[in-house]
């Protein structure tokens, strides 16, 4: 691999031609499977030393008959091989024993995308293919909870095997949309939509993908050692006293998010010192104000919970007590560090499903996004307060009562600046003239979804109606319209609007509206009848309940078998349009102002042949006189001056990025 200064040429300067490729047959090369080779080569290894370290000691989970320092050590030292088994170490290995890396070579053949790779675009699309197989795998465990649920005295699991289900898919859904727009779409089109040839840390960009698969297949391994009691949100003294699969959730929990802590950091970094000359702050997309206050959001907030989960491993594998109460402990603890993270965890999913609304919105009414100053600071409101609010999830553990009305306070504020965000959205469709394409109905699908748990959610804000519908299926289902009805709709319609740049290739639309329709209907019809049955009082994570509530739990689950199958209408359409029968896309299909419509699609390695000159923002449909986003034109590459950037200016031969 390349040093970071052969990884771009300089600004201005036309990108040298792609190097020879590597030598051999691509399947010898370090990929996917000499990844997982080396995963369960460090899983075995890892779990032998760990015997070893816990021969003659006590197992504090002696009643599970596992060795939680064992299955620990396996975890984490597999992780590390996949790693190694990839490729992603071979640099720094290369560099400690005193050895020049070899420079990557650009390849255009499909198997880059089992690789390793600095290139921002293969990343994105390898994030893209990784949280599918999340939503694959969760919507599999969602089906059995539905299946379970038809009845509230014929069982098909037992209890103990139903609650890991729950955990298993809450933990995984959870994972996978912390990243499904920040990691295929964050990392594909923010360069583009910056003017920048690549990411500011292509090798940290890659190994957040790899982290983040890693982690996967740590959460997977949670089922066959037992699973874990506690839901997704792990609570203590449970925690202490769960089986094996615990240590799998801790683990993959710390491997996760240490991959997201490096994907914010690396686009944050981007952000600010890549934007290409002309771009400042006023004429940023908003979708890439979106992510910037997401990657603040995972930056901040994910160590907390890496931390957390240690302390819940030295407490399963080193006796400590940091959440062992009979040992000086306090369950609170973990209480308070994971809704620290967990409630920004909420809008790290929220931001990037309005940023991309927004950028959708302005295409398909042909008019200027409304507020666009107004949208940016609603972004970064929603972060700044998401910190001030995560006791609201508290109210009802015994915390001192004097602390409620202060929680209740900031959690009904941070509706503001998210009201803000959507006023927006409602400003850019007033009296516009709006074209249904597929984009624009899964976009229109997420505003309606999100109102109704945003409205829901600012009930379950005050602490009367919290104490009364607690732990109820009416919570449940208030997440499920903010995070599966929002950002998920909103993920649909971005794959719909940016597949073409993506692949080159464009889905067929009347299969999408199909797809958009089925899953809008059954979505509603699946959720909004466990507001009622939460309501009526039915407890989340239990399964059995009042038979009067059998009608509404049926109905529930028939739609969310309806629902799944909806999904399959787009795996269809993707495998047919993409793979077997690809369908060439036009350059620009939409006819967008944005930067990224303006480099060739597919995108070369380079991304943009010349760095281009910002010369407005992306939103200026409809003004006859408006300037040009950019100009792409070519210029001399010799002591040029260009638009300055925020507080500085880059010439066309300086090799450093422009600044901030």
């Amino acid at each position: 691999m390349a040093t970071d200064s052969e990884l771009i040429p300089p600004i201005g300067a036309t990108p040298p031609p792609p190097g020879p490729p590597p030598r051999g047959p691509a399947w010898l090369h370090q990929n996917i499977f000499t990844a997982a080779i080396g995963a369960v080569a460090g899983y075995a290894f890892g779990h032998w030393v760990g015997n070893m370290i816990a021969s003659g000691y006590p197992n504090i989970n002696g009643a599970s008959g596992q060795n939680d320092i064992a299955i620990c050590l396996g975890l984490g030292i597999g992780v590390f091989g996949w790693l190694l088994g990839a490729g992603a170490l071979n640099y720094p290995l290369a560099k400690i024993v005193g050895r020049e890396p070899a420079p990557e070579a650009p390849e255009s053949n499909w198997t880059r995308y089992l690789r390793f790779s600095t290139d921002h675009k293969v990343v994105g699309i390898q994030y893209f293919f990784a949280v599918f197989v999340f939503l694959f795998t969760a919507g599999l465990l969602a089906m059995a909870i539905r299946t379970e649920l038809l009845s509230p005295t014929t069982h098909i699991f037992g209890p103990g095997t139903y609650i890991e289900i729950v955990g298993e898919h809450g933990t995984m859904m959870m994972m996978m949309a912390s990243s499904l727009v920040v990691g295929p779409l964050g990392n594909f089109l923010v360069p583009l939509m910056i003017g920048s040839r690549r990411t500011a840390f292509p090798r940290i960009e890659a190994s957040s993908f790899w982290l983040f698969s890693g982690g996967y297949l740590v959460i997977v391994t949670a089922l066959p050692l037992g699973g874990f009691p506690t839901g997704w949100t792990g609570y203590a003294p449970l925690q202490t006293q769960a089986a094996g699969g615990m240590d799998s959730y801790l683990v993959g929990f710390a491997v996760i998010g240490t991959g997201m802590v490096l994907a914010g950091f690396n686009l944050i970094a981007t952000i600010i010192h890549y934007r290409a000359p002309g771009l400042s702050w006023s004429r940023l997309p908003v979708f890439v104000w979106s992510i910037l206050a997401t990657s603040a959001l995972l930056t901040l907030a994910t160590p907390t919970l890496i931390c957390a989960g240690l302390f819940g491993i030295l407490d399963r594998t080193a006796q400590t007590a940091f959440y062992v109460t009979e040992r000086g402990g306090s369950s609170f603890l973990w209480e308070n560090l994971f809704w620290f993270f967990g409630h920004p965890e909420v809008y790290i999913m929220a931001l990037p499903g309005f940023g991309i609304v927004s950028e959708i919105l302005p295409v398909f009414t042909r008019r200027p996004l409304f507020a666009y100053r107004v949208a940016a600071a609603g972004m970064f409101g929603v972060a700044l307060l998401s910190f001030f609010v995560w006791q609201h999830h508290l109210f009802q553990s015994g915390i001192n009562p004097d602390m409620r009305p202060l929680f209740m306070l900031t959690t009904e504020l941070i509706s503001i600046p998210t009201g803000f965000i959507y006023l927006v959205t409602l400003g850019t469709l007033y009296k516009a003239k709006i074209h249904f394409d597929v984009p624009m109905l899964f976009a229109l699908g997420m505003l309606f979804n999100f109102l109704i748990g945003g409205v829901t959610g600012v009930f379950l804000s005050d602490v009367p109606v919290d104490v009364t519908v607690h732990g109820s299926f009416f919570v449940m289902a208030h997440f499920h319209y903010t995070i599966m009805g929002g950002l998920v709709f909103a993920f649909f319609a971005a794959i719909y609007y940016w597949m073409p740049k993506l692949t080159g290739r464009t889905l067929d639309m009347r299969l999408g509206r199909i797809h958009f329709w089925c899953m809008f209907v059954f979505f509603n019809m699946t959720f909004f009848p466990l507001f009622i049955v939460g309501i009526l009082g039915m407890p989340r994570r239990v399964f059995e309940y009042a038979h009067n509530l059998q009608g509404l739990n049926d109905f529930s689950s028939i739609s969310a078998y309806l629902l799944g199958a909806s999904f399959l209408i787009f795996v269809a359409n993707f495998i047919w349009t993409i793979i077997i029968e690809p369908r060439r896309a036009a350059a620009n299909p939409w006819n967008s102002l944005g930067l990224e419509w303006q480099t060739p699609t597919p995108v070369p390695y380079y991304n943009f042949e010349r760095i281009p000159v910002i010369l407005s923002d992306p939103y200026h449909y409809s003004e006859p006189e408006a300037l040009p986003v950019a100009d792409l034109a070519p210029r001399p590459s010799a002591g040029a001056a260009t638009v300055g950037v925020g507080r500085g200016s880059a010439d066309e031969t300086d090799p450093r990025p422009p600044m901030a």
